[in-house]
């Protein structure tokens, strides 16, 4: 800054993940080395941490951090236990577990329903103000960092994400069970309006409420991993409000509620999963009804599919599985729509946008306060489906950090909310909308259908190549199962391991093995009617962490507010209030403006103390016993430690030397990231 010897010196960006050459910084001036030599002075004094401001700070990456990867025996014992605890209750009690289980989700629907109704409420507000405001140009990644993917790739990412099993379970499924009996108070059951209502009612449960879910976990993760070099662990979110207590009990619970829900949440969608690959079995191979020994024998060969793909390199070919999986998907949708109904649901689908935005506040305040049988919907549907994104918020949370990392805020909550939930949109329609019009026309008769997952297999049965749509429907959830239970084993398996991308076989195994263990015993649980007792128990698991999910909105908000973006904002704003202010005062309208030291208490930062432990203490580099040790921001890299042989971890577990940065390995999570 020309005329002053005190400003700090501007940081020239680092080199971005793009492959890009850097530009070459400005040959500093006699002024600007003076300048360096007094803030590496007053670094050594305490003042900046690395002599650099935390305005001029580009970000730091968790890339290029030096921590333990190793498992966190506390995490995974307490989870072990749980689990453990809840298979043998489950295995040798059955219809204790069962009992239990209905009891403990009527207490928690009773006492806490409506914090899952305020949750889904509230995230999806604050996640739109957030990145529509200031905050929304903070980037998730480091000052001038290209995103990972292209747009469309990232969009198709999202895509793949939005679909699975699920979809494939509900969709002709949930709209019809509206449709034959709506929401209580609402419209007549079997005509048009209920119709309507019933799409409306499912994508209330599925569109934006859930994904800003989601989002928030995600944008939390993706910044604090690739903005501000934590680790990627839930509890790594509440840094701002815990600090150092993270590596003690409270973070330490953080990360174990978040496993669980994930183990409950990813193990419900498992155990729907086996009940319609069996229902399709049986339709393929034409066998009779088959009871519980079908499904769990199917739960352990896909289990052995999954973990094998988790742990022996075969990620690669399983991501492209799932890619000829997701074209499969949408070719059959494209089917249900050309062969079925195609003018009705050409005309339905706008119609449900604009039904959707008018009904969306009427769905919010919809509560047991309206009396009983709205409590006992509420409680069967819309506070189990919000449960069950709260669930499965640390796995699609971290999936979606991953593949973000290099977009702003703004452009990460437009695109996770809108594109999933338009992708369930047009699915929900497609499917449940073509199953109410054949209902309603006498095509099929869908509403007989004993149990979920057959309605799928009948709205199949009423139209063309009936005999080849079911076994291409087997293939879809089979996939869906095995890359689902893979990426979120490698996903609990990085929690249990301090963040660690590619966490060790023994932990996936394990998690893994719990993953379907849960899977089981919910399916014995629940008897005849397998998915309410699934329902059971992830609502009640989630509790937790809905809880967490609150408290983490004001530690993310902590968080952006001391930005290094919003820092330099907040300096220009007065600065430039200032300038103008002073420079009308003593010049009138001719004056121009020029950057020179103020006087104690005139300038820009005036009323910010920048070298606070809160907006410094962040970018402090630290060794794996957490000493602080030397680092140059211009170069990217940690200075020499006097011991070259010294060596440190990445986040993939891979050892690299002390004096190497981590700008290198960017691809350390690159099998995660690909699922």
């Amino acid at each position: 800054m020309p005329g002053s010897d005190d400003a700090p010196p501007q940081t020239p960006t680092p080199p971005d993940r793009s492959g890009a050459a850097p530009q070459a910084p400005v040959a500093p001036s006699r002024h600007g080395q003076r300048t360096r030599r007094l803030l590496v002075e007053a670094a050594q004094a305490g003042t900046w941490p690395h002599g650099v401001h935390p305005a001029l700070v580009p970000g730091v990456s968790v890339d290029d951090q030096r921590m333990r990867y190793d498992t966190d025996k506390v995490v995974l014992g307490v989870v072990t236990a749980v689990i453990l605890a809840f298979v043998v209750w489950g295995v040798l009690a059955t219809d204790s577990m069962s009992a239990a289980s209905a009891a403990a989700l009527e207490w928690v629907t009773t006492y806490f329903g409506w914090l899952f109704g305020v949750l889904a409420a509230v995230v999806l507000a604050y996640m739109l103000v957030l990145g529509f405001s200031r905050y929304g140009a903070i980037p998730l990644g480091l000052d001038g960092e290209k995103p990972e993917y292209s747009r469309f790739s990232w969009v198709a990412m999202l895509f793949a994400a939005g679909m699975g099993v699920g979809l494939l379970f509900f969709g002709p499924y949930e709209p019809m069970q509206y449709y034959l009996e709506p929401p209580p108070g609402t419209v007549d059951a079997q005509t048009r309006e209920a119709m309507h209502r019933a799409l409306v009612q499912t994508i209330f449960h599925w569109g934006p409420q859930a994904w800003a879910m989601y989002a928030l976990v995600g944008a939390a993760v993706a910044y604090g991993a690739f903005r501000r070099g934590r680790s990627i662990l839930m509890s790594s979110i509440f840094a701002p409000l815990l600090g150092k207590r993270i590596e003690g009990p409270a973070g330490k619970a953080i990360d174990i509620f978040a496993i669980i829900a994930t183990l409950f949440g990813t193990a419900a969608a498992l155990g729907i999963g086996a009940l319609q690959i069996g229902r399709g079995i049986q339709i393929v191979a034409g066998l009779g009804e088959v009871g519980n020994t079908l499904l769990i024998g199917l739960v352990v060969v896909l289990t052995v599919a999954f973990i094998a793909s988790a742990v022996s390199g075969v990620s690669r070919g399983i991501r492209y599985l799932s890619n000829i999986n997701m074209v499969l998907a949408l070719i059959v949708a494209l089917f249900i729509f050309v062969v079925g109904p195609t003018l009705f649901l050409v005309d339905l689908i706008p119609s449900i946008v604009a039904n959707y935005l008018r009904e969306t506040l009427g769905m919010i305040a919809y509560s047991a306060s309206y009396g009983e049988k709205e409590a006992a919907f509420l409680a069967a549907w819309t506070t189990f489906y919000w449960a069950w994104w709260v669930s499965w918020s640390p796995f699609v949370g971290i999936f979606i950090a991953k593949i973000s990392r290099g977009r702003t805020l703004r452009e990460f909550v437009v695109v996770t909310i809108l594109v999933p939930s338009l992708v369930c949109l047009v699915s929900f329609c497609i499917y449940g909308g073509t199953s109410m019009w054949m209902q309603e026309q006498g095509r099929a008769d869908i509403a007989s259908a004993p149990n979920a997952q057959d309605s799928l297999f009948i709205l199949l049965d009423a139209l063309p190549l009936s005999t080849l749509t079911p076994i291409i429907i087997v293939f879809l959830l089979t996939v869906f199962f095995v890359t689902s239970a893979d990426s979120a084993s490698v996903v609990m398996g990085s929690l249990a391991q301090r963040g660690r991308s590619e966490p060790s076989s023994g932990v996936v195994i394990t998690l893994g093995l719990f993953l379907s263990a849960i899977a089981v015993v919910m399916l014995l649980a629940g008897g005849q009617s397998a998915l309410e007792g699934m329902q059971n128990l992830v609502t009640v698991s989630a509790l937790p962490f809905a809880v967490a999910m609150l408290v983490m909105m004001f530690a993310f908000v902590a968080d952006l507010r001391t930005d290094p973006m919003m820092i330099r904002r907040e300096y220009a704003r007065t600065a430039l209030a200032n300038a103008v202010r002073e420079g009308t005062r003593a010049h009138g309208d001719d004056f121009a403006l020029d950057v020179v030291s103020a006087p104690d208490g005139q300038g820009a930062g005036a009323d910010f103390d920048s070298r606070d432990d809160k907006v410094t203490g962040w970018y402090q580099r630290r060794d794996e016993q957490g000493r602080e040790i030397d680092y140059d921001y211009e170069t990217g890299q940690y200075l020499d430690t006097g011991d070259a042989d010294e060596t440190h971890a990445t986040p993939s577990g891979r050892e690299v030397p002390a004096r190497q940065g981590h700008r290198d390995e960017n691809t350390a999570d690159e099998n995660t990231a690909d699922r």
